[in-house]
């Protein structure tokens, strides 16, 4: 057998190698990747690839919103570019086909977050998944108290996650642990919060914006918060206005992109 023989039997052998290992660990992307069917004509944009802004509603997993795009559209390569808590509403970046490389892209940009925090109370996962304990007295806080403890927080900050995330530690989902009760340790991250404003107060219940990094969670920026002025905080309610350029208000509700999805399709 020749040198190049040799050499090209073994490419096969590897090329052979490489599919059977894809199949064994990867079975979730390459079923999506072999089994995308054709799609309506009217849908060919969408497997080309295109940028979709929802606006994500209340309950909803940004993963319901992309498995409904790819139900509608039959376009199996969708993804999102930023995970929004069932419990936030507002601008999710959802990419199909080629536009799925432009993801990391998208979730790097700066995001601006407009919402509420609780304070006088925590709650374990830093929002309403939980029960608020640790209830505390709010009745001497002033507005000027409760503005100036904003101050600590802008800049370039570390960050302490919520255990109650879905970060991975030794390959497995923080969270996982964390209901089990069992001790979770994360390390802080730097973020950046370039702007972060009080709004609006009606306590226990304060309103705010916030303009700030990738990687920033602002369940956590709650509870720290909170913590500041010593009485405790917890989110009780979020949305996503901005994410680089794109903006919530030229976003469309999933209603809507399914009843222009139905009038391209002439159903």
């Amino acid at each position: 057998m020749r040198l190049s023989d040799v050499a090209l039997a073994k490419a096969d052998r590897t090329l052979v190698l490489k599919k059977l290992l894809s199949s064994l660990y990867f079975p979730n992307l390459c079923s999506q990747i072999m089994k995308q069917k054709p799609v309506h004509p009217s849908m060919e944009p969408f497997l080309e690839g295109k940028v979709i802004l929802i606006d994500k509603p209340l309950h909803w997993t940004s993963f319901d919103a992309v498995k409904k795009i790819r139900i509608l559209t039959g376009v199996s390569k969708v993804g999102h570019a930023g995970t929004l808590d069932p419990l936030a509403t507002g601008l999710l970046i959802i990419c199909t086909g080629k536009f799925t490389k432009k993801i990391n892209e998208y979730m790097g940009m700066e995001k601006e977050y407009t919402g509420s925090f609780t304070l006088g109370a925590t709650t374990p996962t830093y929002d309403l998944e939980s029960e608020a304990t640790d209830h505390k007295d709010i009745a001497h806080l002033t507005e000027a108290m409760i503005k100036a403890a904003t101050q600590p927080f802008i800049g370039n900050i570390l960050q302490v996650p919520p255990i109650h995330s879905a970060i991975k530690k030794e390959g497995k989902p923080v969270y996982l642990a964390a209901r089990k009760g069992e001790d979770v340790m994360l390390e802080p991250r730097p973020i950046t919060i370039s702007e972060f404003e009080i709004t609006k107060i009606d306590l226990p219940k304060v309103e705010f914006r916030v303009v700030c990094s990738t990687g920033t969670y602002i369940r956590s920026l709650a509870n720290d918060f909170g913590r500041e002025l010593g009485v405790g905080g917890f989110l009780s309610g979020l949305r996503r206005t901005r994410i680089g350029i794109f903006l919530a208000e030229n976003a469309q509700s999933l209603q809507q992109f399914e009843a222009g999805i139905k009038e391209l399709k002439g159903v």
